[in-house]
């Protein structure tokens, strides 16, 4: 993963095919997929996997053309381009999604400490 060294990064969600990391230092999220690592702000990492979940892969397998046999991603705010195909899209659908789970995860843990401390200092 090519990070900047001085960046603070924590792993959110990770398998073998891809992970993706928070850089609280830069308040951003690194994806790594495929090979490469793409940096992205928080909103637009959301709109990055609302992006992906709305490829639809029933049509992509069920149409014989050509042009159905991969989709050309550029994410918003980057010099990236996703060349996936049916495969690599449900590899990185599990990557995101499981990343997304656990960013609410730990925000919803972050808020039942921060009522629970509330509770113990009234």
């Amino acid at each position: 993963m090519i990070i900047c060294p001085l960046a603070s990064v924590e792993e959110v969600f990770e398998t073998e095919h891809g992970g993706v990391y928070q850089c609280s230092r830069k308040n951003c999220y690194w994806l790594e997929f495929k090979e490469t690592t793409t940096s992205f702000k928080v909103n637009d990492f959301l709109l990055f996997k609302k992006r992906i979940d709305q490829i639809d892969i029933e049509n992509m397998l069920s149409n014989s053309g050509r042009t159905f046999d991969f989709e050309i991603i550029m994410p918003f705010r980057s010099e990236r381009c996703f060349v996936l195909n049916v495969h690599e899209i449900l590899q990185l659908k599990e990557v995101l999604a499981g990343a997304k789970f656990m960013i609410e995860l730990n925000s919803q843990v972050k808020q039942c400490l921060l009522r629970g401390r509330v509770s113990v200092l009234s």
